[in-house]
């Protein structure tokens, strides 16, 4: 019966080949087996047989050469002498008869006693003719062996004969007795064999993969036929370094000889390139070899993996005629990778410099020797460019290359391009300029004709031009020159300098607009800034302002941070340090109008917890008008620490809005954080603000900060405020320079990602005697006596000049208070930088300045104290009265004695 493709199908049930070679080999097995057993059959006959000859004639010939048989034949009954000998040796020997007869073949002996005297059956003339005769015949008993031989006298003579036999069945009896193990064996032997193919069988139905005979001779058909067939040569070599195969493509490409298979890689003649590859057994993918006047891809892989044998299997492709095309290919491969690597080298930050530097450093890396940008001084200061033809002046703003001695104009240096010379006119038209040999000097030397003969000198041969332009507007310039390269600038070179500098053209107006922006917002945050200290004698102060790094929030180093310090009245100084959260003109524009609120709140000598809710409910109005604009930009997040530090008392009051402790460091050393009482951030409203009151003994050090200090996105808030405690506890004896110093350098990264403020002031205690004080009774009367005790104190302090001016003013402010006010009265002179004058009594009714009229008994005291003192003012205390004070100018240069003895 045919099978499938044609073929007959196979006699074995099975259908794989590893099922039917193990049916085949079992049923070989199964037949050498029988086999085996038929010729142990009839060789176990035949050695009957052997055996039954053998040990007749042996027995045949012991009896008959026994002592004493010469005398028994004499002896008048040969019978009774030779019958007991012979069944004697019947029995010891196992024969089955042993027959004694004489030359007229009568028996003398028998094991049947009948027998004797009858006539043998059998042929004894032989032996009596001194023949040994054996026979095989088939007695009584069966089949036999017997062996008669003559029995002779001293005389040599033939007297008788003796005949011996025993049935084949006595002697095969024993070989049959070992049939069981011989079976036993041959079953033991079977089963092994059988195992043993079963493991075979199952390995090999495993490299088989289970295929049957027409599907394996349908494989390796079609395996002959696509190996000699393909387009690509195919060699598999052995771990031995031989040649196993190749096919035809293979011999074709390489020019091998038909006998190849079997022989060393290194005895086939190829190049050495090649040879080294095929020997080497390295994994390699397309890579081509020249192979007399053939370029080959050549991929190669080793065949032990997966358990394989050992060897490498080769693949050759002819890349001969792809050879120009995949070349062209790779050139524009080339030159898209390029571009691409040019969008994400070129235009990392927003700045112009920086940019115009990584064009030229790209530009030497992968397409020039030498590179240079030059751009338009108005570019450069962030401003519009002008006109494309009016461009003529640039400056030097980046240089790439090897040496800077080769006649290029150095950086830094401003060069006006000649209309007349071939890059001047490039630009005037806006067009790029290839120059691919500068040897011939085919006008672009018009422009410095010594410095090209240089350049020429130095082997620079060719050059690319290219106009940087964005939006229609000529920025700059940028040119490529090749002098180590031997390839000179093409067409398709002009192109590609020409998409390079478009795609940096757009990052350098970019970063030109940035930069105008961001001038235009640091001018705007440095001008809402304090431009110094201000004169005080309260602390000795040092403050530190840092922006955050360009192109890492907003505009980069415009922020809502701000600090300031703020001269109050009675020699007191304020301390602020404010947060606005975000970046930008608008987080500027609000510091802005968060510090000059500050600034006009302190003038009314507020206590910090009542300034802060003032400036709460401005920030909360200016969230509601800018959100009835809509422009969504609130301030909302905005934080301070208000501080209010009095030098005569050494007392400071603190409150916060949303802001970090501020760090205070005892004159022994040792930093802690103040606890003031925390309050919400400003604008959220509803909750009041509390202070915090401490006495800050002499050379104590006040530190306010920002955020932007303590907090990272490498480590967290509570780390930095950790690390800022540590460094001003190992700076505590340090200046306050030194203390700011300190901390910038340990807390503040490389690149801060949000501006600083920082403030540290270190407190100063005016000496006790520059305050004078006394308590005035309620009594008209007292004027005159507090007028005689000051005029004698500005006496004592050298201010003669000072003491009418501040007698007047005195007797008018006790006055009104002995007047308008109740409870005690008391008068303070502090002399600071100006000399300072304070009332203070019971009343919260403050006076109002106004015109008196002609007719008017009263209001002329005030009026004539706002004329006589330089400034004026009016505080309130906590326990609810009021300060009228003055400060008046002092003639003398000198400054008091600021801190006590």
């Amino acid at each position: 019966m045919a099978g499938r493709y044609g073929r007959p199908r196979s006699f074995l049930p099975m259908r794989t080949v590893a099922g039917q070679v193990f049916l085949l080999q079992v049923a070989i097995v199964v037949l050498l087996v029988a086999a085996a057993m038929a010729a142990l059959v009839l060789q176990s006959r035949a050695d009957s047989e052997r055996e039954a000859r053998n040990r007749s004639v042996a027995v045949a010939e012991t009896f008959a050469n026994a002592p004493g048989m010469e005398a028994a034949f004499r002896s008048r009954d040969p019978s009774a002498v030779l019958q007991p000998k012979a069944e004697a040796a019947r029995r010891g020997s196992g024969v089955d008869f042993i027959v004694v007869v004489n030359r007229n073949a009568i028996r003398y002996t028998h094991p049947l006693p009948d027998r004797i005297g009858k006539r043998f059956v059998g042929d004894v003339q032989p032996a009596l003719q001194g023949h040994v005769v054996t026979e095989k015949i088939t007695g009584t008993i069966g089949p036999l062996i017997q062996a008669v031989v003559p029995v002779r006298d001293t005389n040599g003579r033939v007297i008788g004969a003796v005949s011996a036999g025993i049935t084949i069945a006595s002697v095969s009896g024993v070989v049959e007795q070992q049939f069981p193990l011989l079976l036993g064996s041959a079953a033991g032997v079977l089963v092994l064999t059988t195992a043993g193919t079963a493991l075979v069988s199952r390995r090999l139905r495993r490299q088989t993969r289970g295929l049957g005979p027409a599907e394996m001779t349908r494989m390796y058909e079609h395996h002959d036929a696509v190996l000699h067939s393909v387009r690509e040569g195919v060699l598999i070599v052995g771990g031995d370094g031989r040649l196993l195969l190749a096919n035809d493509e293979a011999r074709r490409l390489l020019s091998l000889p038909a006998d190849v298979e079997g022989r060393s890689v290194t005895d086939l003649r190829l190049d050495p390139v090649t040879t080294g590859l095929l020997s080497s057994g390295r994994i390699a993918t397309d890579e081509v070899l020249s192979v007399g006047d053939r370029l080959l891809a050549v991929s190669q892989r080793t065949t032990d993996q997966d358990g394989g044998p050992p060897g490498t299997v080769t693949t050759l492709r002819d890349t001969t005629e792809l050879q120009a095309l995949t070349g062209k290919a790779a050139v524009a491969r080339g030159r898209l990778r390029l571009l691409y690597d040019a969008g994400t080298e070129i235009g990392t930050a927003l700045d112009v410099v920086q940019t115009c530097e990584e064009l030229a450093r790209f530009a030497t890396d992968r397409f020039a020797d030498y590179a240079t940008v030059d751009l338009a001084e108005t570019v450069l200061r962030g401003e519009e460019p002008t006109a494309s033809r009016k461009v003529t002046d640039m400056r030097r703003t980046a240089f790439s290359g090897d040496r800077d001695d080769t006649g290029l104009y150095p950086l830094g240096s401003v060069i006006r391009f000649l209309p007349t010379a071939a890059v001047g006119a490039g630009l005037q038209r806006g067009q790029a300029v290839l120059d691919p040999e500068l040897a011939r000097f085919s006008g672009w030397q018009q422009q410095h004709p010594e410095r090209a003969r240089q350049l020429v000198d130095h082997g620079f041969h060719s050059m690319i031009a290219v106009p940087v332009r964005a939006r229609g507007v000529i920025l700059g310039v940028a040119m490529f020159w090749r002098a180590q390269r031997p390839d000179r600038f093409e067409e398709e070179d002009l192109s590609v300098a020409e998409e390079l500098v478009a795609r940096a053209a757009v990052s350098i107006d970019n970063a030109r607009r940035y930069s105008r922006e961001h001038t235009v917002a640091v001018t705007l945050q440095r001008s809402l800034l304090p431009r110094g200290l201000p004169e005080q004698s309260a602390i000795d102060a040092a403050y530190r302002y840092l922006p955050a790094q360009a192109g890492l929030g907003g505009l980069g180093g415009v922020g809502g941070d701000w600090f300031d310090i703020i001269p109050l009245p009675g020699a007191r100084v304020a301390l602020v340090v404010g947060d606005v959260v975000g970046h930008g003109l608008h987080a500027a524009a609000t510091m802005g109008r968060l510090r000059t609120a500050v600034h006009n709140f302190s003038t009314l000598d507020l206590p910090p917890d009542e300034l802060l809710w003032h400036l709460d409910e401005l920030v909360a109005r200016i969230d509601q008008d800018e959100a009835a604009e809509g422009s969504g930009s609130g301030v909302t997040g905005a934080t301070c620490l208000y501080a209010i530090y009095d030098p005569v008392s050494g007392r400071c009051t603190m409150a916060r809005a949303g802001h970090l402790q501020p760090v205070i460091i005892g004159p022994g050393g040792g930093a802690e954080f103040a606890d003031v009482p925390g309050g919400p951030p400003l604008g959220l409203g509803g909750l009041p603000f509390e202070t915090l009151d401490v006495q800050l003994p002499k050379d104590s050090r006040l530190v306010l900060y920002t955020d932007g200090l303590v907090e990272d996105r490498h480590r967290d808030i509570d780390e930095g405020l950790q690390m800022l405690r540590g460094t001003l506890a190992e700076h505590a004896d340090g200046t306050p320079e030194e203390i700011c110093e300190a901390v910038l350098r340990v807390l503040v990264p490389a690149r801060a990602r949000d501006d600083i403020a920082l403030l540290v002031g270190r407190t100063r205690l005016l000496a006790a005697e520059n305050v004078a004080d006394w308590d005035v009774p309620s009594d008209p009367a007292a004027v005159s006596r507090v007028r005689a005790d000051v005029s004698r104190k500005l006496v004592e302090w050298g201010l003669v000049e000072e003491a009418f001016t501040t007698e007047l003013i005195l007797s008018e402010l006790v006055t009104n208070s002995i007047r308008y006010a109740t409870g005690p009265i008391r008068v303070r002179l502090i002399r600071d930088r100006t000399l300072i004058c304070e009332v203070s009594d019971r009343s919260s009714t403050s006076p109002h300045l106004r015109q008196a009229a002609t007719t008017d008994e009263g209001g002329r005291g005030l009026f004539l104290v706002a004329q006589l003192a330089e400034r004026w003012g009016t505080r309130y205390t906590d326990d609810g009265g009021k300060v009228i004070w003055t400060e008046q100018m002092l003639q003398t240069t000198a400054d008091p004695e600021p801190s006590a003895p």
